[in-house]
């Protein structure tokens, strides 16, 4: 090779390593930290720079980004003496790249053992059942830890999660009968709790029928009794519009008597006053002249007032048989008496045989006794 074409070759490798070393291009979200001369200078951020060759050199290449870190799983103690296998994932950014590389050697490996220990620190204070459910609790404690240690290292901790939690292989099979019992206990709680409330609403339901039985039937009474009273009412009215006589009204009583007496059930009759005054004319009648003119005369109607409780006034008799065999002995006896008292029937007298030569006899016969209209009439009964 030529040794003139050398040297311009070299002159021109020589400017390009200039140039490139000169200028600097940093993309975005990255920092480069730049010493000169072995000390620090400045921080280059995203854009152009140029540097001084071989005066200026690139300390670091730092990712401002969020970043995820995964460690693997760590063995970790608890209150109760059990060892369970904790794998956390941490989220950081770095605010201050000079601290990050000045600060500490290896800011990532120092995240990792910070966590390491304060997770065992957090989780030794708790027993197995409040790691398992204190997820949240836990977290909060490791970023709070965890930011306030890296903060000098110009790191910061966004988020700690723990992502799995593994119990001894004993544990964990205990755990599931445990967990398998309970889930049959609620089973069973809620399979009882819908019986419950089954029953209650069919004692409800049942509750309801029959209080709207009850009160049907109540109703249907009321109604049946309001019916039989308005009926009673207008047979009433009926019967007092007809005019009936006292001796009309006593020989139905005594047509109903013998039905009324024969119940076992019935302990008492009722006679009504009607029945000795009919009583009373029929004897009056079977007498003397002066009581049969007495029967014709026609009784005053009185209209009957208001249908209440006064409208069947009732004589109530506590022996019944005795009640009836007075009245009969009673209307017996006037029937006697106007029979006693009434005028002889003239008989047909057989023919007389007189004696040869004998006058007939002028002696007529003696008139019988005028009925005696002193006779008391009968006296009603009374009740027994």
């Amino acid at each position: 090779m030529d040794p003139v074409l050398i040297i311009p070759l070299l002159v021109i490798a020589v400017a390009l390593i200039i140039v490139l070393r000169t200028v600097r291009i940093v993309p975005q979200q990255t920092a480069q930290i730049i010493e000169r001369l072995g000390s620090y200078n400045r921080t280059l951020t995203a854009g152009i720079h140029f540097l001084i060759p071989f005066v200026d050199k690139v300390r670091a290449n730092i990712d401002l980004r969020e970043q995820v870190v995964t460690f693997p799983p760590q063995p970790v103690i608890t209150s109760d003496n059990l060892v369970v296998n904790i794998d956390t994932v941490i989220y950081y950014s770095v605010n201050d790249a000079k601290a990050a590389v000045y600060e500490i050697a290896n800011f990532i490996q120092g995240i990792e053992q910070l966590t390491v220990t304060t997770l065992r620190n957090v989780i030794g204070s708790l027993d197995l059942e409040q790691t398992l459910t204190s997820r949240d609790q836990i977290n909060g404690q490791l970023r709070g830890v965890l930011d306030e240690a890296t903060g000098k290292w110009g790191i910061r901790v966004n988020r700690v999660e723990l992502k799995a939690i593994d119990p001894p292989a004993s544990v964990q099979d205990s755990m599931e009968k445990q967990m398998r019992a309970e889930r049959d206990r609620r089973a069973a709680i809620l399979t009882a709790e819908g019986f419950k409330q089954s029953a209650i609403l069919t004692a409800e339901g049942e509750k309801q029928s029959q209080i709207l039985r009850a009160e049907g039937s109540a109703q249907a009474r009321i109604l049946e009794a309001q019916g039989q009273a308005r009926a009673i009412q207008q047979v009433f009215s009926a019967i007092h519009r007809g005019k009936p006589t006292q001796k009309l009204l006593a020989y139905q009583y005594l047509q109903v008597l013998p039905q009324i007496a024969s119940g076992d059930s019935n302990k008492m009759w009722i006679i009504p006053s009607e029945l000795t005054d009919a009583l009373r004319g029929i004897g009056g009648a079977l007498g003397g002249t002066d009581s049969k003119a007495a029967l014709a005369e026609e009784e005053e109607w009185v209209e009957p007032g208001d249908l209440g409780t006064d409208a069947f006034a009732e004589t109530v008799l506590e022996d019944p048989a005795k009640a009836l065999a007075e009245a009969r002995g009673q209307a017996a006896q006037a029937s006697a008496e106007s029979t006693e008292h009434a005028a002889p029937i003239p008989r047909e007298q057989p023919p007389i045989r007189r004696a040869p030569g004998r006058a007939p006899s002028t002696r007529k016969a003696a008139d019988p006794p005028a009925a005696d209209s002193s006779i008391p009439d009968p006296e009603p009964p009374t009740a027994g």
